[in-house]
């Protein structure tokens, strides 16, 4: 595996990311319908443009299989493919974010036990929680900081 920084963001990658995002949400996030799914990947390849840090996981062919977004010490986003989960590519590429970018801090659902216990194992603990999501829906979200 292979991490970089991505700074040009071309249509054909974000539409890489768009698949990757897709196939880890359908994954993971059990509890979102998939009339939810379809609302929320319209605002994803915006969200793709605009976080300041991009840092992708290449597999051996140069493909992306991960990807995670970073704003100042914050994770806004870790998605691996579906296919590519349990390899240890999320475990690499939050090192990276921890070691070069100081992420110290992230949300995430608390319907997502598998990445709350993800997160857990790579020293972050909740510190607050909310009824809903960011955009108001009935997701409580956990927040998390990194005990050092």
């Amino acid at each position: 595996m292979k991490i970089i920084e991505v700074i040009e963001r071309s249509p054909v990658l974000i539409q890489q990311l768009l698949d990757i995002w897709e196939s880890s949400v359908k994954a993971t996030h059990l509890f979102l319908s998939g009339e939810e799914v379809k609302n929320i990947k319209r605002y994803v390849p915006k969200a793709l443009n605009e976080v300041p840090h991009l840092i992708i996981a290449e597999n051996e062919i140069g493909c992306p299989v991960g990807f995670m977004g970073i704003v100042e010490q914050h994770l806004e986003m870790l998605f691996i493919s579906h296919k590519e989960r349990g390899k240890g590519l999320g475990k690499e590429l939050l090192k990276y974010g921890i070691e070069k970018y100081s992420v110290n801090n992230l949300a995430v659902n608390e319907q997502n036990p598998l990445a709350k216990d993800f997160y857990e194992y790579m020293g972050f603990e909740v510190y607050k929680r909310t009824e809903c999501d960011e955009q108001g829906n009935p997701y409580p979200l956990l927040y998390m900081r990194l005990d050092k």
